[in-house]
């Protein structure tokens, strides 16, 4: 496209488009130009403190010959409109997770995109964990066979105080769902990349600790893959005093448990040289518990690898290491099972 330089506005300036922001900033291919907001002042005091430009109309921020690309970090529900609007100006699209609340939404997001001929990229950082690349690896090798066991834990904790600080949080109609939406769906992202596909989920809601909310804060789900492997998810935002995540995939030659950003086991029927090293680094490293009690700790060199493959898709015009098509899966898995959840726990094919 004739540029050295990928220009950024970034759309909601909430807390997750710090994130966004820092990363374009650190990517060297990349410029942060401008931020987009329906609150005025807001909206100034964000681009103020990252001395960008100020808009409160979306015409006015999307224009292409000021910028060439756009995050979008508003409440979930919302990425759509933002997005057709992007799109519809030739402008490249960076969205944070989850793609949108429901697959129709998803799906029209990435027609959208599609037919504009311009890129479409999810935010799931986790996907750039060193661990998580150690563990694609091992089992894309096959290290592990025939794939039986994939579950996770996400026990987590969230003040009333998070539920209270933003009208669409625990409402269906932006956030889109409780835990399982918005906290869960990094893990679930990461279980597909691992694993593939779920094809059924049957899912049980647990009792809602939080007040003023309409969703889920606590849920258990049993699901299949397309590969015949089975597995459970468990997901709370109640849990005290909130523990790291914990993925644990087990096949007929070997077992990987992943706590927070750590791999806990490292086991293998055939043993090789270095596995022993890899799992001396990880039990060195202590991560706390990031972001299972506090939803700012969050590491953000995950963001920053996202940015810069994205900037790369559109320098390149090729499809970013995490497309649209990836983003839906997740969420096509999370509807289906909050329809066995509605239903009392109904099997429900995906």
């Amino acid at each position: 496209m004739g540029r050295e330089k990928i220009r950024f506005g970034v759309a909601g300036p909430g807390s997750i488009a710090r994130s966004h922001c820092n990363a374009i900033l650190q990517a060297q291919k990349a410029e942060l130009v401008s931020a987009y907001g329906r609150d005025e002042t807001k909206t100034a005091i964000f681009a103020g403190q990252y001395n960008i430009s100020p808009h409160t109309d979306l015409e006015q921020f999307l224009v292409p010959e000021n910028i060439d690309a756009i995050t979008i970090a508003t409440p979930s529900g919302a990425h759509l409109e933002i997005a057709l609007a992007a799109a519809k100006m030739g402008i490249h699209v960076l969205c944070e997770k989850p793609i949108e609340i429901t697959g129709i939404r998803a799906a029209a997001l990435i027609d959208a995109c599609r037919a504009a001929n311009v890129r479409l990229g999810i935010i799931y950082q986790a996907r750039f964990d060193p661990c998580i690349l150690l563990v694609k690896k091992a089992i894309d090798e096959g290290r592990l066979g025939k794939l039986l066991m994939a579950s996770c834990q996400m026990r987590w904790s969230r003040s009333q105080a998070y539920y209270d600080s933003a009208a669409w949080r625990g409402t269906w109609a932006l956030d889109g769902g409780g835990c399982l939406m918005n906290q869960g769906i990094h893990s679930i992202d990461l279980l597909i990349h691992l694993v593939g596909q779920p094809v059924a989920v049957a899912a049980f809601q647990g009792p809602v600790t939080h007040e003023r909310i309409e969703v889920e804060d606590n849920i258990s789900a049993t699901l299949r893959f397309a590969s015949g492997a089975v597995g459970t998810i468990e997901a709370s935002t109640s849990c005290s005093p909130g523990l790291p995540r914990r993925i644990e995939i087990s096949g007929k030659k070997g077992s990987i448990c992943i706590e927070g950003d750590r791999i806990i086991r490292w086991e293998f029927t055939d043993v090789l040289p270095g596995d022993e090293e890899i799992i001396k680094q990880f039990l060195a490293h202590d991560d706390g518990i990031g972001g299972a009690a506090i939803p700012t700790a969050i590491d953000a060199i995950g963001h920053l690898r996202i940015v810069e493959d994205f900037v790369c898709s559109v320098l390149e015009e090729r499809d970013p290491c995490v497309t649209g098509e990836e983003g839906k899966k997740s969420v096509d898995f999370i509807c289906a099972a909050y329809e066995s959840m509605q239903q009392g726990g109904a099997v429900i094919q995906i």
